[in-house]
């Protein structure tokens, strides 16, 4: 295989996996949510759209830091599981701070949207930077 391309192979089966995962955390953030993200993001809820997309970067964060750091593709199975785990008590954390949480997002609230979105990503930077393994 051409040198140009010879890490492709590794890249699909990392790529495909990482794929993989973003699709299991969209689910399984989804269920454990009270609030229906992509029906909301259908009827244009602009804090719904906001809260999902800053809490999917910061999934991204550290799956990208289990990319980086992986030897195996278990390690990012494992790691990137670790990190779906950790964005849903993120979620919970928040609703304990704020019980309503889920109902002011569904009525288009941005400042609990934010708040949350914030959360999700400053707890997947911090969980990015914890991957020292």
């Amino acid at each position: 295989m051409p040198a140009l391309i010879s890490g492709l192979p590794e890249f699909l089966l990392y790529f495909a996996t990482a794929l993989a995962l973003v699709t299991l955390y969209l689910f399984a953030y989804s269920l454990a949510t009270a609030h229906n993200e992509f029906a909301l993001i259908r009827q244009n809820v602009m804090s719904a759209a906001l809260a999902l997309g800053l809490s999917l970067i910061g999934f991204a964060l550290p799956l990208s830091s289990a990319i980086v750091h992986a030897k195996r593709v278990w390690d990012v199975l494992i790691w990137g599981l670790i990190a779906i785990v950790v964005q849903i008590l993120i979620y919970w954390l928040v609703r304990l701070i704020m019980p309503n949480l889920s109902q002011r997002i569904a009525s288009d609230e941005l400042a609990a949207a934010l708040f949350l979105g914030a959360a999700s990503l400053a707890g997947g930077i911090i969980n990015a930077a914890s991957m020292t393994y």
